[in-house]
């Protein structure tokens, strides 16, 4: 079972680094903020097969952090790239 872990990581860290090319090729906005939230969905599959390789449920933690924080900055790229701000302060003028 531990050969299946080494192998499903090897391959999540290549496609990370595909995601980390479409980020910086990427011929749009969008393509760039799609792939910023793979590289976080990414991430966390990376640090959930590392806790069952260790053997640990320290990482569950860290896997909740990165999930809200992906998910904040997925949100509020989407907002910026929609109405070109993230904060809407109320200048209606």
């Amino acid at each position: 079972m531990m050969i299946f872990f080494w192998i499903s990581l090897i391959v999540i860290v290549i496609s990370m680094a595909l995601f980390v090319y479409r980020l910086i090729k990427g011929p749009t906005a969008p393509d760039r903020v799609i792939a910023l939230d793979a590289m976080g969905v990414t991430l966390i599959s990376v640090v959930a097969l590392l806790s069952l390789l260790v053997g640990t449920s320290f990482y569950l933690e860290i896997i909740l952090l990165l999930a809200i924080l992906s998910f904040i900055g997925t949100v509020a790229f989407s907002k910026f790239i929609e109405k070109g701000e993230i904060f809407d302060r109320g200048d209606s003028d």
